[in-house]
């Protein structure tokens, strides 16, 4: 029995689907019941609980094989990230207690940098997981490609695409949540790994260019890149409802400056498959013209 937090949103849903497929029992772990019906429906066992809640997530935990832990995202965190420190300490209790077989944690590309930024909250998460007393992976993916699907509209209909990552033709690494989904699920299988990381990237880094050519190609019409100047990002962030965007901009500027990156050493690299026009093909399917 594999445990799935976070199995509604896109990650570990295809973490699920892909266990599913193999033919596994998946019990999904979810904060509303409602939320939970079609996984019900494709089999899953319910076990409702929330990220904040020791108590619940620990018996959402009992009698699982493995566990797949997906923190919440926060992309708006307050100052010292209270919500991560409060997430990482519910879930080491609920780990602790339940004490599953295997454990695979999803954190991030960069989790290592020294500099605070967004990915910060990782990086707290990744000090409580490695102390755990149980076989831990944690899981570093590179940028999810699927995050460009708040441009589709833009290129659909401007023919533009504001960019972040700077200068547009620079190339980061970028992975499909379909490879998330299916090495998570291998990873969760494997029995006696002990403590590691693996980082996964996928098959090609992606620019900004890139994304703009993809997007030009599925949408039939030409698409480009624009670099938004960093001097506006903290003006622009608020507008858009941002409380705290320094750690969002920190972080851009870790992926530009390239202080955010794979770690390697002792960690274990893999690659994924599935290429960015797939992606954005798919995207640009489940995203009608306004």
């Amino acid at each position: 029995m594999h445990a799935i937090t976070g199995i509604t949103g896109q990650v570990g849903g295809a973490v699920a689907r892909e266990l599913l497929v193999r033919g596994e029992r998946v019990r999904a772990v979810v904060r509303d019941a409602d939320k939970g019906r079609a996984w019900a429906a494709l089999g899953c066992e319910l076990a409702l609980a929330s990220m904040d809640d020791a108590a619940a997530l620990a018996r959402a935990f009992d009698g699982a094989t493995s566990v797949f832990v997906l923190p919440p995202p926060v992309f708006d965190p307050a100052p010292g990230f209270p919500e991560a420190r409060a997430a990482a300490a519910a879930l080491d209790h609920a780990l602790r207690t339940a004490r599953p077989a295997r454990v695979v944690c999803l954190s991030t590309i960069g989790a290592q940098a020294a500099q605070a930024n967004l990915l910060s909250q990782h990086t707290l998460m990744e000090e409580v997981w490695s102390a755990l007393p149980l076989d831990v992976t944690i899981l570093r993916p590179s940028w999810f490609i699927e995050n460009l699907r708040w441009d589709v509209d833009a290129a659909r209909n401007q023919g533009a695409i504001p960019a972040f990552l700077q200068p547009t033709d620079r190339r980061v690494p970028m992975v499909a949540t379909a490879d998330i989904g299916r090495v998570a699920a291998q990873l969760l299988m494997e029995a006696g790994q002990g403590r590691r990381i693996v980082e996964l990237d996928g098959p090609a880094p992606v620019s900004p260019d890139d994304i703009a050519a993809a997007l030009s190609q599925a949408l039939g019409r030409p698409v480009r890149a624009e670099a938004v100047p960093r001097a506006g990002w903290d003006a622009l962030f608020r507008s858009q409802g941002m409380r705290h965007p320094e750690p969002r901009i920190r972080m851009l500027d870790g992926f530009n400056e390239g202080w955010i990156r794979f770690e390697g050493g002792a960690a274990t690299p893999v690659r994924g498959t599935t290429p960015l026009a797939d992606v954005v093909e798919q995207l640009v399917g489940l995203m009608p013209p306004r």
